[in-house]
């Protein structure tokens, strides 16, 4: 192994089913997580649902029933969506569960015996979908929320405050220390304005509601949730219960979130992490949002597809590869199923499909079914190019652009595809130049099987085994230092089978 990589999604609300835009967050940080696998890191991956809040329990107070059975209901549901969506997380927590209440209650309790709390009411205007105070010059309109463009609500209670205030210098000494600390620098930017623009302390309990995590030191009062929520990146790698796995994890995270929810995550979070004595995160990863005509994804809005359903109609390698493929972290994007089919046949129909087709084809016209042993590298004109992308992959998944890696991994396969119309096998007898020309060209196919394998689940697999080839192109360390990826790697020799079309093309 490598290193230890730690990979997290945001934990989701449970109002509502899982979106495309909750599924693009999951199948980036799926992505982010397989291929550090890949590269031999030790990698943990988590995700859940975020259960508690005004905003859940008005849910389940229109829906007729409990907050628990609410909960438990929704929550079901998001981790059905994920395993139809082949997410390959390694935990799952929700934030109603004893092992979590057990650790907000450490962690904060360390946060009142360090001396960051006081008690203090609080009058303010509230987001309730946000859970979040806002103030009146962060309302737009008729005191709308900045976010959601709903009104507010005018909340009075007694409070515990967090002296967030306190924290302005020494989260700009964590930023200027760590400059890649938040990805894209336009996030990172916009968390030091927030600092600089002077902070508040803040509410972080509730006494009007009584679904929530009790605080330990004063009864009647419950954690507010993002001081619930946030904790749930400790609880799953046992802060407060096994300091030797703590320490292990921590603070080696990448936290995946919405650009909506950088003031929370990018200042709150580190902020408390310093307050309770531990290490801030060592990294945020802020993507974009999904647009359907131009307006944002979000379980209420009317613009919501079911990610399951569209997994069922196009195709899960489909949906999967587009929402990689298309949608860089940090950019805004708008999602269409037209777009979906476009890049579906002209990448993985024409091209790749295509690649796998007609090699497997002239294989078995032409080499009895048996594969050639491709060129040495010296002698093959795919081999520098194989160099030049495998190079370009590996840093483009360093600096957390998968797309851009997919990008060179098909600037590989349409070299392939090119070489083969340059050459035209098909057309020549059986000999060293058609041996040379297709073992060159199973060379690559090897090749992107692994480079594809976070992205593309069983594809990659059915090009591996159609080549021949045992094991998996997804093992642990392919892509590591020591992994299969250099040129030379086919052996030859092996029975090559042509199969069903791998992407047949679609209509829009």
């Amino acid at each position: 192994m490598t290193g230890r990589y730690y990979q997290t999604t945001p934990i989701y609300y449970v109002n509502d089913a899982p979106h495309v835009g909750t599924a693009y967050a999951t199948v980036m940080a799926d992505v982010l997580a397989r291929w550090h696998r890949l590269a031999g890191d030790e990698t943990f991956f988590l995700t859940g649902t975020d259960e508690h809040g005004l905003k859940i329990l008005r849910a389940a107070e229109e829906n007729g029933v409990s907050a628990k059975e609410w909960t438990d209901r929704t929550s079901a549901r998001f981790v059905e969506a994920w395993r139809a969506l082949e997410i390959s997380n390694d935990d799952f927590i929700r934030t109603t569960e004893p092992r979590h209440h057990e650790t907000v209650q450490k962690f904060m309790q360390a946060i009142y015996d360090n001396g960051y709390l006081y008690k203090g009411t609080y009058e303010g205007w509230y987001c309730v979908s946000c859970e979040a105070y806002y103030n009146e010059e962060e309302l737009s309109g008729e005191r709308l929320c900045p976010v959601h463009e709903r009104p507010v609500e005018w909340f009075a209670e007694e409070n515990w405050f967090f002296s967030l205030s306190r924290f302005g210098d020494e989260l700009l000494e964590f930023y200027e220390k760590n400059p890649d600390a938040v990805y894209p620098e336009a996030r990172r930017n916009e968390a030091l304005g927030i600092i600089r623009g002077g902070l508040r302390d803040i509410s972080i309990t509730r006494t009007s509601i009584d679904w929530g995590i009790p605080v330990p030191w004063d009864e009647g009062h419950v954690f507010y949730v993002w001081y619930d929520a946030l904790v749930n990146y400790i609880s799953a790698i046992d802060y407060g219960r096994d300091e030797e796995r703590f320490s292990s994890w921590w603070p080696a995270v990448h936290h995946l979130l919405a650009k909506d929810i950088v003031r929370f995550h990018c200042v709150w979070w580190p902020a408390m992490c310093l307050a309770a004595g531990i290490d801030p995160p060592h990294r945020w990863l802020v993507t974009g949002y999904l647009l359907i005509g131009g307006k944002k994804m979000g379980k209420t809005a009317f613009n919501q597809v079911d990610p399951v359903e569209l997994a069922a109609e196009a195709g899960l390698e489909a949906l999967r590869y587009y929402l990689v493929r298309d949608f860089p972290i940090g950019n805004d994007g708008e999602f269409t199923y037209e777009n979906l089919t476009e890049r579906y046949n002209s990448d993985l129909a024409n091209n790749l499909g295509n690649l796998l087709a007609r090699v497997a084809t002239v294989v078995g016209s032409k080499c009895g079914g048996t594969g050639p042993t491709p060129q040495p590298a010296r002698d093959s004109k795919l081999a520098a190019v194989a160099e030049e992308v495998v190079a370009e992959a590996r840093a483009a998944w360093g600096r957390f652009a998968p797309h851009e890696a997919l990008e060179a991994t098909w600037r590989l396969i349409r070299a392939a595809n090119s070489e083969l119309e340059a050459v035209a096998p098909w057309k020549l007898e059986p000999g060293p130049e058609v041996d040379a020309v297709l073992g060159d060209a199973l060379e690559v196919l090897r090749i992107v099987a692994v480079l594809v394998s976070p992205v593309l689940l069983d594809s990659a697999s059915v090009i591996w085994h159609r080549l021949g080839i045992e094991g998996s192109p997804a093992a642990p360390g392919n892509a590591g230092p020591g992994g299969v990826l250099a040129w030379g790697g086919y052996a030859g020799g092996s029975n090559v089978v042509k199969g069903e079309p791998l992407f047949p093309r679609r209509s829009a």
